[in-house]
């Protein structure tokens, strides 16, 4: 039997993939790839932190943690082992694991982006996370936060619709809708970049309008414009 309403909510749903999928590729993140260093860092890379190889750092005594989320580039990019490190110096311990399983993004690969996006799914990430998640809190740690940049963003969202972790950052983020951050249960901070393809101002004003309008969710959304 036919169901025309089920073939339309198919329809849709790969329509906004799609869209999803050429938002991540206009992403300026893939027009300026970092040197990769697996070195990179004052911390330690495990290869079993809940499931996923990753880099720590800070003490594993803490009370509260961060989990970093790469963009497209995965978690050896120096500067997010720099970022990793700075927040641990602040006293919380850090993971960054590497949901990419050693495939970053290639630029060099005519492919790309389209073929990795299909192989490297954030939703897929957001179920790896969860048992992250859970080897942080066997630590003793009560407060959890997560900040995604790009790519990584999408993961964070998804872990903040679930009361997953008790603080989101999302950084230049892509792939996102409006519905995704109406369901958002966790305070917020979305940081946007001046000019961005996949998260323009105007996208990000409606955001924040949505985040206004939900009471129960502390939020900040910001720009560089408005800095």
């Amino acid at each position: 039997m036919h169901h025309p309403e089920k073939a339309s909510t198919d329809k849709n749903r790969k329509r906004n993939n799609k869209e999803r999928t050429e938002s991540m590729s206009s992403s300026h993140c893939f027009e300026n790839p970092p040197a990769l260093n697996p070195a990179g860092g004052v911390g330690e890379v495990v290869d079993d932190f809940g499931g996923q190889k990753a880099y720590v750092a800070g003490s594993a005594g803490s009370k509260a943690a961060v989990v970093l989320i790469s963009d497209a580039f995965g978690f050896e990019a120096p500067n997010l082992r720099k970022i990793a490190d700075k927040v641990a110096s602040s006293g919380y311990f850090v993971v960054v694991p590497d949901f990419l399983h050693g495939d970053p993004y290639d630029p060099s690969n005519p492919n790309n982006p389209g073929m990795w996006m299909k192989s490297h799914n954030p939703q897929t990430a957001f179920e790896e996370a969860k048992p992250v998640i859970a080897a942080i809190k066997e630590k003793g740690v009560s407060n959890i936060g997560a900040a995604g940049y790009c790519w990584g963003a999408k993961v964070v969202v998804e872990l903040a619709k679930v009361h997953e972790i008790q603080a989101a950052v999302l950084l230049h983020p892509s792939l996102l809708t409006v519905d995704d951050i109406k369901e958002v249960k966790c305070p917020i901070s979305i940081l946007g970049a001046e000019i961005d393809r996949s998260s323009p101002p105007e996208l990000l004003k409606q955001f924040e309008q949505v985040l206004s309008d939900n009471s129960g969710v502390s939020s900040v959304c910001l720009n560089l414009l408005d800095l």
